[in-house]
């Protein structure tokens, strides 16, 4: 019995750095996605279970961090959708990585602008964070006085199948980024798969290599004809997976779907993996689970799934145009004047959100609706 006490004492220890390297020494190497799922998900040593990585004093800032004035035009947004598809009184808002809840805060509370929507909303948080679940409880319980346990169905999910059919609406902000991506590389015989493998030399524990065979068929897209030596390009499976659910759900409930996150619009060869730590550029092989871990979305892949599995597809527009669409200036000089001395702050979050020096140009918006509805505002 002592025996097996020490053991597992002996495994509670070990890094998750030492897991993964035990893992690949036993199987081989690992792809990407493999990687990624077990730095930001381990059940114990994961980037997400243990900490809040958002603000200042974090790893990173997220746009509803920067101003309240991005949520409540997506409450508003998703208001007037709600109201456009008909005001169902049994209404499922889901948020995909509600980080820590201030966007849903403020979707709840800028919803208010439209009478009879908050009151219909049985919400929806899709989080694995302990940490996280206990920020976003508190956001909420403190920003409706208690009101979204009473009254709101509030409920934490891991994936979507947990959440309720029926009509619904889902947000995902700077969520699809952090899905696991597997990397293909050009070489002289084909496309081979970027692998993550222990390394023997150098100050890092993993490295990089190329698996000997080609991959299944399909999974490179077919526009990459032109695509050199060495050329990269990634695919995510569990992005389209996860959209390919959404439009499944469209196809049958009425709803719409608000896609936000930095990426490109077109699939094309591009190394966007990458790692950030107390705001800076990390290396993404060095301590696993230490530091955020995302790519860059190919939001032409994920509007081609949506297409096929049957949802209406609108955008990518850029952010700084969709919140320009919805009136972000005007919100901007209300609350200028509003508050006068807070102009300047005021004025450089406003350009940080829609600046093409900003986040206006990398971060694109898509919307899924529901076959036969009309164009979302800011997709006119």
């Amino acid at each position: 019995m002592a025996g097996n006490a020490f053991r597992a004492e002996i495994l509670i220890m070990l890094t998750l750095s030492d897991k993964i390297r035990q893992q690949i020494v036993s199987d081989g190497p690992i792809t990407i996605a493999k990687y990624m799922e077990e730095a930001m998900g381990h059940p114990r040593l994961g980037y997400y279970m243990g900490k809040d990585p958002f603000g200042r004093a974090g790893d990173f800032i997220t746009a509803p961090e920067i101003s309240q004035m991005f949520g409540e035009l997506i409450g508003l947004w998703c208001g007037y959708q709600w109201r456009g598809m008909g005001e169902e009184k049994q209404f499922n808002l889901i948020e995909f990585g509600p980080g820590r809840g201030t966007l849903m805060a403020d979707i709840l509370r800028a919803g208010r602008g439209v009478d009879g929507f908050v009151e219909s909303i049985s919400l929806s948080l899709v989080e694995i964070s302990p940490v996280l679940k206990g920020v976003q409880e508190a956001t909420l319980l403190s920003s409706t006085g208690g009101e979204v346990r009473r009254t709101r169905g509030l409920r934490w999910i891991s994936q979507l199948a947990e959440s309720p059919d029926g009509p619904f609406a889902a947000v995902a902000n700077e969520f699809i980024d952090v899905l696991g991506i597997r990397q293909y590389q050009k070489t002289a015989e084909g496309w081979r798969e970027r692998l993550v493998d222990v390394s023997e030399e150098g100050p890092l524990m993993f490295r990089f290599v190329l698996s000997e065979f080609p991959p299944e068929v399909g999974i490179v897209p077919k526009n990459l004809k032109d695509a050199r030596i060495d050329d990269v390009v990634e695919v995510s499976p569990s992005a389209i997976a996860l959209i390919q659910e959404l439009a499944s759900r469209l196809k049958r409930n009425p709803g719409f779907v608000l896609l936000i996150d930095y990426g490109h619009n077109f699939t094309a060869c591009g190394e966007t993996l990458q790692a950030v730590k107390d705001h800076d550029y990390h290396n993404p092989l060095n301590n696993p689970g230490s530091a955020d871990l995302t790519a860059h979305v190919d939001f032409e892949a994920l509007c081609k799934v949506a297409t096929e599995f049957g949802a209406a597809v609108y955008g990518p527009v850029t952010q700084g145009a969709f919140l320009t669409s919805l009136g972000i200036h005007t919100r901007a000089r209300n609350l200028v004047d509003a508050s006068p001395a807070n102009a300047r702050e005021i004025d450089e979050v406003l350009a940080r959100l829609t600046s093409d020096d900003g986040m206006g140009a990398l971060f694109k918006v898509v919307a899924l609706t529901s076959p036969g509805f009309p164009p979302p505002i800011g997709f006119q």
